[in-house]
């Protein structure tokens, strides 16, 4: 997993501002108050900054910097604007401001009694996240990538949970450009505030969120030839670590059970098919919340054959099983109070004289026939499979399916929503307002049996595409399909927000672990013991 930078949080001393070498963030006081302790060539050229036009025109989140402040060690001083009835989004935007141009060394953050602390280290962690296992140099000009395996790695071992006095991450440096800086591996922060350790205490529930978030963004930009299916399984084996429950169902289980749509998409492929049973048992006798995630490592399209120009981003095919790995793990972390199951489909979907064919006809567990007349339409295959097993085994309370399922979502709605689909309102209403609490754009399409004659097939009992036509809403109505009357149902597809084309205000360019803050958010609203 990708090394964090280290955020303590320690008693207010603004003496120590002068003396500090490396970088200075002050969050600015009321009316945009100057702290004590900056040193008066430095104070003046402050004052000076915040009076131009530009320093009139900050918004709550920006900030001016000054480089090199004159009668200071540091070699820069980053002034923020965060009003005290700045919200939680804002307080975020700021901390991002921060953690996008961490550099080396370390840095100091002046926020002493803001009550938006906490989420000013969130969202510099986030924002500080930097993917470079496989650049070759280092800062010192040797050699710093990660190993490329001959055969790809059996096992894995990551990081147990956070310490309770630190919100640790990993940053990264943006200069504004979309390039990040080389973040030296001893990059770490210090928060100076009011109550350290009542707000270290309160991070600790953060920490374990962004650390769902960066095992997301981790598994999203692994190339496939490392994150193969048995690697992925393995990664989510060693979570076993931190208190889950995991199961790894192999292809001779998987047939026993009747997954033959789900083990068709692989049939191509050199890499064996898994479900992944991951579960978190922290609510007593309840009934779990059941999470199902997509989890295609690579996406050719099979026999219908994608196009060359952007197919090395298939790697991020796999972002749903993502998503809710990187949940588990946070609810493992923050011993969430709640019962919740994870289940992954992990596949590969390549051409190859196994492959499925477009024509062929495929029986899923439940039992319906489904005739494949597109076999780029593979991702509903693995649901259908997962989210009928999910049901049957475990009773959920709720099932909630993420999946990089459509590009007809991006053509409706860009990369700044996911699409959600529901049955339930209600079910459907807390995913939005859990997303909207945590900054993360969704907007509910339709669901509608006009929309089945689509997906009617002459020789089976669906077809697995309708054709471009509402490509996302006949996804979704192939899906429900495979949801049992009664059962509250939720889908989200990610495909336009998993992997933007450009850096988010909390990420990076890259991939983004879109949902992991979501799901965390409506896990402790509505299906966690109080």
């Amino acid at each position: 997993m990708t090394q964090p930078v280290e955020i303590t949080f320690v008693e207010t001393a603004t003496e120590k501002l002068a003396g500090h070498e490396g970088r200075v963030a002050v969050i600015l006081g009321p009316g945009g108050r100057l702290p004590a302790g900056l040193p008066r060539p430095a104070r003046e050229a402050a004052i000076r900054a915040l009076a131009s036009k530009q320093g009139k025109a900050l918004k709550p989140g920006g900030f001016l910097e000054l480089a090199f402040p004159s009668s200071m060690k540091a070699e820069a001083l980053q002034l923020i604007s965060l009003p005290p009835s700045s919200s939680v989004a804002d307080a975020r935007k700021a901390g991002a401001a921060i953690g996008a141009r961490l550099g080396k060394g370390h840095t100091l953050v002046l926020a002493g009694a803001h009550r938006r602390a906490q989420e000013v280290a969130l969202g510099l962690a986030l924002r500080g996240y930097d993917f470079s296992a496989y650049h070759t140099t280092s800062e010192d000009g040797g050699s710093g990538a990660a190993e490329i395996p001959a055969e790809p790695p059996q096992s894995v071992s990551h990081q147990g949970a956070a310490d309770d006095a630190r919100l640790t991450e990993h940053p990264a440096t943006d200069p504004g450009n979309g390039e990040a800086e080389p973040v030296s591996e001893k990059a770490r922060v210090t928060f100076m505030v009011r109550d350290p350790e009542g707000l270290a205490k309160a991070a600790a529930n953060a920490a374990a969120v962004a650390e769902g978030v960066f095992f997301t963004r981790d598994l999203v930009n692994e190339p496939a030839n490392v994150l193969t299916t048995t690697d992925f399984a393995d990664r989510l084996k060693a979570m076993e670590e931190i208190g889950l429950k995991v199961e790894v169902l192999d292809e001779d289980e998987l047939a026993k059970l009747g997954m033959r749509a789900l083990l068709a998409v692989g049939q191509g492929s050199e890499s064996p098919s898994h479900v992944v049973v991951m579960r978190w048992e922290g609510g007593g006798d309840e009934a779990p919340l059941a999470l199902v995630g997509k989890g295609v490592v690579f996406d050719t399209g099979g026999i219908s054959i994608k196009p060359a120009a952007g197919m090395e981003e298939m790697t991020m095919d796999m972002g749903g099983a993502g998503v809710v790995a990187g949940v588990m793990r946070t609810l493992a972390l923050r011993r969430a109070k709640a019962n919740v199951v994870g289940l992954v489909g992990l596949v590969e979907n390549m051409p190859d004289g196994r492959a499925q064919r477009p024509g062929d006809i495929v029986k899923s567990m439940k039992g319906d026939t489904i005739e494949v007349v597109n076999t780029d339409a593979e991702g509903r295959l693995v649901l259908a499979d997962v989210l009928w097993y999910a049901q049957t085994r475990f009773q959920p309370k709720a099932v909630i399916d993420l999946a990089t399922l459509t590009g007809a979502v991006i053509i409706a709605l860009g990369h700044d929503n996911a699409g959600v689909f529901a049955n339930d309102d209600a079910l459907a209403g807390q995913i939005l307002s859990a997303a909207k609490a945590e900054g993360e754009g969704a907007w509910r399409l339709p669901l509608a049996p006009a929309y089945d004659k689509l997906i009617k097939s002459r020789l089976a009992d669906m077809k697995n595409t309708g054709g471009r036509p509402a490509g996302s809403i006949t996804a979704a109505q192939f899906l429900q399909r495979f949801i049992r009357k009664g059962q509250p149902w939720a889908h989200i597809d990610i495909a336009g927000v998993a992997l933007p084309p450009s850096a988010t205000e909390l990420a990076p360019k890259g991939a983004t672990g879109w949902g992991v803050m979501t799901l965390d958010r409506l896990i402790r609203d509505r299906f966690e013991a109080k």
